[in-house]
């Protein structure tokens, strides 16, 4: 069966309750053969890049229904990556040949369904950008805003937690439609970042703000066409009573719900009827058919300079517990990832 080496992995202990911390997590070195049985059907690929997303709080909790699994205490923890095909038993994969999607948390992964798994064929930017701007969160912030949304020139665009790894392309991608955007974080690094890279037309520290519908009005004072949520809350109560009429809102994500034992309530959803507004919730999956389509669009814009993408990069296996654990504390500046090894 091949050759048998080490492999690093970052198990979870067990479900978490509250906020995660790093030591909710376990370094475990493990072995792998590095052949896959013939009839597999199977891959082995080693991980170079692991994404942190925040989705992948809620996983840590013992769920059910929710769309996607809880991780397993005692496995690796699961989340999309790139990786580079070491042995494959599967006809549309070869040795060599680069991927990105849904890996574990360890040096080398067997990927029993690597049909899911996406080719990179252009190698011309970071490997990195594919856990973000040319992976999940690029399709994420494409899909929501695009496709959900239908911009139109001229329309006013707010975008919470948005200097994320999503909501630094909506914004972006918002400004090349022509629309006015404003974007909130939650730190002046932050804030100048949105201004002076990605090219906002305003943007402020939640934080400072008092009164969250006081400061949307300040920015928006004849209302919000489209607003992208990551946030929730009450920053979803305020946004709500700054919505114009017929006004869109994507709903991507909830960080602020993540680690409460019990989630808040929305008290002025009365506004969805009032002010006839739209409010869907999507996932990135949603919208996979079109990955083709977005990476067209969006890899000229790259190469050109006209969309900026922020990384925060934390090296080493041994890193990722307390990458993903900083993201709930906003210690990361732009897209947190972890390189796991270079090619």
């Amino acid at each position: 069966m091949g050759e048998e080496i080490s492999n690093k992995q970052i198990l979870l202990k067990d479900y978490v309750n509250g906020f995660p911390k790093e030591s909710d997590m376990e370094l475990k070195i493990s072995s792998v053969k590095l052949k896959v049985p013939e009839d597999s059907n199977t891959v082995l690929v080693k991980n170079l890049y692991l994404s942190c997303d925040p989705y992948m709080r809620p996983r840590m909790k013992k769920t059910e229904g929710s769309y996607t699994d809880s991780f397993i205490p005692g496995s690796p923890i699961v989340g999309f990556g790139v990786a580079k095909v070491v042995d494959s038993a599967h006809p549309k994969f070869k040795k060599d040949e680069l991927v990105w999607g849904i890996t574990g948390w360890e040096e080398y992964s067997v990927i029993k369904a690597p049909e899911t798994l996406f080719k990179i064929h252009n190698t011309d930017v970071p490997l990195s950008y594919y856990t973000g701007i040319l992976g999940m969160p690029g399709i994420t912030a494409y899909g929501g805003f695009y496709e959900l949304c239908s911009p139109k020139k001229g329309e006013t665009v707010y975008v919470s937690a948005a200097s994320g790894a999503v909501g630094q392309l909506v914004g972006q991608f918002a400004k090349l439609v022509g629309c006015y955007v404003v974007g909130s974080a939650g730190s002046k690094e932050k804030v100048e970042l949105l201004k002076n890279k990605f090219g906002f037309d305003e943007a402020f520290n939640y934080k400072e703000e008092q009164d969250l519908s006081a400061a949307l009005k300040r920015y928006f004072p004849d209302g919000i066409d489209i607003y992208f949520e990551n946030v929730g809350g009450k920053m979803l109560d305020a946004v709500l009573l700054n919505m114009r009429i017929h006004g869109r809102i994507a709903v991507c994500g909830m960080i602020s719900q993540y680690n409460l034992e019990q989630n808040e309530g929305v008290h002025n959803l009365f506004c969805l009827i009032s002010k006839r507004l739209r409010m869907q919730g999507f996932l990135a999956v949603d919208y996979f058919p079109l990955y083709k389509k977005f990476v067209e669009m969006v890899t000229p814009h790259i190469k050109e300079g006209k969309v900026k993408y922020v990384e925060d990069i934390a090296e080493g296996i041994e890193s990722a517990p307390g990458a993903l654990v900083g993201l709930f504390s906003g210690r990361n500046v732009g897209k947190q990832v972890v390189l796991v090894a270079r090619e």
